[in-house]
């Protein structure tokens, strides 16, 4: 995958989803995968790929995890910690580091959609931008749905006070030179049970041995 080179990625997946019932909503499943494990198929030939939020070990992928300190203050923490597992320097001559970072919450829908549309922006790069975010259905701006240069939103996260702690996402790419794309459905999220079924997600189904009685010793 050619146009992943130098480009990293940071998937969002440590949010409470209180509209859900506070369930574990990165492992909601679509046709038998969990939305974590499609937003990690989704970026696959990405390098490095940081996962922020709790580690999972039921995943396939070559994944560093971190959570924000204090866990549960905030989009921007989350990258600001997910950046600094970023390598700055390369890691070895064939794998430099990132030059882009994609930037996914875990809940999209149609997550491989997403990093299509934002990699195919990316073959048009200027040197005028610092990246691109998808626009939703709306027009509004998702900004955990982009494409950034990496040095510009290391110098961004830097001048956040208290590591991003409970800023907004939008307060962290304020000063980026940023592009928006028309995506429309590419930025599906699911935040409630109706965009669950929307996208067709369901809760892991409780492995069978579980639902078996135990039989009671007389």
């Amino acid at each position: 995958m050619t146009e992943r080179k130098g480009t990293g990625a940071i998937l969002l997946a440590g949010g409470r989803a209180t509209r859900l019932g506070g369930i574990d909503k990165p492992l909601l499943e679509i046709d038998g995968r969990s939305l974590l494990q499609r937003a990690l198929d989704a970026v696959a030939g990405c390098e490095p790929v940081v996962v922020a939020g709790p580690a999972r070990s039921d995943v396939a992928g070559a994944v560093t995890w971190v959570r924000e300190d204090p866990p549960f203050t905030g989009p921007a923490a989350a990258i600001v910690a997910a950046l600094a597992a970023l390598p700055e320097q390369p890691a070895r001559p064939d794998a430099p580091g990132p030059t882009w970072t994609l930037v996914l919450a875990c809940d999209l829908a149609d997550p491989a959609a997403a990093v299509a549309a934002l990699t195919g922006a990316r073959a048009a790069a200027s040197a005028d931008l610092d990246g691109w975010c998808l626009g939703d259905r709306d027009g509004r701006a998702q900004w955990l749905t982009a494409l950034y240069r990496t040095a510009a939103l290391r110098r961004a996260a830097a001048a956040l006070p208290d590591a991003g702690t409970h800023a907004s996402v939008r307060t962290l790419v304020g000063p980026l030179r940023l592009e928006l794309i028309a995506a429309g459905p590419a930025t599906d999220d699911i935040d409630t049970w109706d965009d669950a079924e929307r996208a067709g997600a369901r809760p892991r189904p409780i492995p069978t041995a579980l639902l078996t009685p135990t039989k009671e010793t007389p």
